[in-house]
């Protein structure tokens, strides 16, 4: 996988966007495999509403956001109403975000997050425009990506270093079960209690330090007066989907 960014390919555009948005989408379609199956992308007609690309194996539809320097916290998207009702319909693509320097023109980071992990908690809803702006009142929102889980991150280039194929679509069919949970919240408590193994920072861990985050999880669910009852089952269905491992005596490991 080469990290160059094609510049000779922009010699005709003007505009910073313009310049970003050819480039980037010129080194996906001929460097990036699809995360599903392992075959080749195909790009759509430019203005698609849905998706930049797509897999015509596996009928996975992806959509890129770019981003130079860092990739930070937050990426930007689209209308807010747009992507709730997506969400709802179950018919948002994954995401590809891409970071560059364009110095160098090179790659510095690829991510792709599956569609699987976007739930209504990780869109924030942005400031409408104002009156005086040309589409006075719109109102766009920003994916928080702090939200969303470490699996739900996978990496073809990290830091300017680039992962195994083998690595990207073994990551992807790690947490396809997550596809299954048509409920909100549902879908909610499972990846609460996958963001809690991240928050502890370490393959081994105890349900009872998962009980540590029975406050939190109390205030974004008062209506459950059973939380630990909750964590316990969720574990229980982590441990079936084999996306961690019992090891006995309240001690678990992520697989």
């Amino acid at each position: 996988m080469n990290l160059k960014l094609n510049k000779k390919i922009a010699s005709g555009y003007n505009s910073p966007s313009q310049i970003a948005r050819v480039l980037t989408e010129d080194w996906v379609k001929k460097m990036v495999y699809c995360p599903g199956c392992g075959n080749s992308l195909f790009e759509y007609e430019n203005n698609r509403p849905v998706a930049d690309f797509c897999c015509k194996n596996c009928s996975e539809d992806y959509e890129l956001k770019s981003k130079k320097n860092n990739i930070g916290k937050k990426i930007v998207d689209g209308a807010y109403s747009t992507m709730i009702e997506r969400l709802q319909n179950q018919s948002n693509p994954n995401f590809f975000f891409l970071n560059y320097d364009l110095e160098e023109y090179k790659i510095k980071n690829f991510v792709v997050i599956p569609k699987h992990f976007f739930v209504p908690e990780i869109i924030e809803k942005r400031k409408p425009l104002s009156q005086n702006a040309r589409r006075a009142g719109w109102t766009g929102c920003n994916i928080l990506l702090q939200h969303i889980p470490d699996s739900g991150k996978i990496f073809y280039i990290k830091d300017k270093q680039i992962k195994t194929k083998e690595d990207v679509l073994r990551s992807w069919q790690r947490t396809l079960f997550l596809r299954e949970s048509k409920k909100v919240e549902l879908k909610g408590w499972i990846l609460d209690i996958m963001k809690g193994i991240d928050a502890l920072g370490k393959p081994d861990f105890t349900l009872q330090e998962l009980y540590n985050f029975e406050n939190i999880l109390s205030k974004k669910y008062p209506d459950n007066k059973h939380i630990k009852d909750k964590i316990r089952q969720q574990l229980q269905f982590l441990r079936d989907k084999k996306y961690i491992d019992f090891i006995g005596r309240g001690k678990y490991k992520l697989t």
